[in-house]
C-alpha cells in the first residue's frame, strides 16, 4: 500500500531503538507522529516468544522484515489492536479503503518532508531514491486522482498507450464504449465507498509540489511537465 514511500529509520543496534522520521504525521497505527515505531520486537508493544527481542537470536534483518511485512502492509487500518475483527465485514473494508486514501496523502506529504529536510548524512540517499522513483510516484498519484483505488497496481505506461490505441481503433469502427478499468470507482461504489472530492483536490496540490521537488532532484518528469505546459497554454481560436 505504501507506494515507494521512503521510511527513514535511525537504528541504534545495541539499544534496539528505531526512530521514524514522521514529519509530524501519523500515517499508520504503528508509526507515531513522535517517531515511535510500535512493534513487539522493539519492546514498544507486548509480545511473546520469538515476537520479542532476544539478544542471542534476534537480528536487525528480522526487525526490518517485520516492519516491512507487519507494519507497511496493504491495509494498515487493521494494524490497530482489536480492529482486525472488522476485517471480514463490509463496514470494516469501507473504513480501510478510506484510511488508505488518507494514508496515501500523508505518504506524499512525508515524501515532501524527506525531500526538503532529509536526515543528516542521508541527503544523497534521499535524493537518489526520488530521482530514480519520482516518475513512478507521479504516475501513481495521477492514477489514484483519476478515481482508481489506492494501492491498486498502476499500469505500465507502455500498456496504457497500447490500450488507448486499441480503444481508439475500436472507436473508429464501432460505437461501443471503452470498458471501465477494474480498479475504477465503480468497484469502490459497490463496496459502499464514496470518495470525497477533497481527495482529488488535495492530491492535485501534492502532485504539483512533488513534481517541482522531483524536477530539482533530477527525476525523469518530462511527460508530466509536457502535460502541465499543454494545459497552461491558451486554446487555439
Amino acid at each position: 500500500m505504501y507506494f515507494h514511500m521512503l521510511i527513514e529509520i535511525t537504528v541504534l543496534v545495541l539499544l534496539q531503538i528505531v526512530y521514524y522520521h514522521s514529519g509530524g504525521l501519523r500515517l499508520n497505527p504503528n508509526l507515531y507522529a513522535c517517531g515511535k515505531v510500535c512493534l513487539s520486537l522493539l519492546g514498544t508493544w507486548e509480545g511473546h516468544g520469538c515476537e520479542k527481542w532476544n539478544s542471542a537470536h534476534s537480528t536487525m534483518l528480522q526487525v526490518l522484515i517485520s516492519i516491512q511485512a507487519l507494519v507497511l502492509n496493504e491495509k494498515p487500518y487493521f494494524n490497530e489492536p482489536g480492529y482486525e475483527t472488522y476485517a471480514n465485514n463490509a463496514s470494516g473494508q469501507r473504513t480501510a479503503l478510506e484510511y488508505n486514501d488518507t494514508t496515501f496523502q500523508y505518504s506524499c506529504r512525508t515524501m515532501l518532508y524527506s525531500l526538503r529536510r532529509a536526515p543528516q548524512h542521508f541527503e544523497d540517499l534521499v535524493a537518489g531514491h526520488f530521482r530514480e522513483r519520482g516518475r513512478a510516484i507521479l504516475a501513481a498519484c495521477k492514477y489514484y486522482m483519476e478515481g482508481n483505488k489506492v494501492g491498486s497496481i498502476v499500469p505500465d505506461e507502455d500498456d496504457e498507450d497500447k490500450e488507448l490505441e486499441s480503444a481508439n481503433a475500436e472507436g473508429s469502427s464501432s460505437s461501443s464504449a471503452v470498458k471501465p478499468k477494474n480498479n475504477q470507482v465503480d468497484l469502490r461504489a459497490g463496496a459502499g465507498v464514496v470518495r470525497p472530492a477533497s481527495f482529488k483536490t488535495n492530491m492535485e496540490v501534492l502532485f504539483e509540489e512533488l513534481l517541482m521537488e522531483f524536477n530539482v532532484k533530477g527525476a525523469d518528469t518530462k511527460k508530466f511537465c509536457a502535460v502541465k505546459l499543454k494545459k497552461s497554454q491558451p486554446a487555439a481560436a
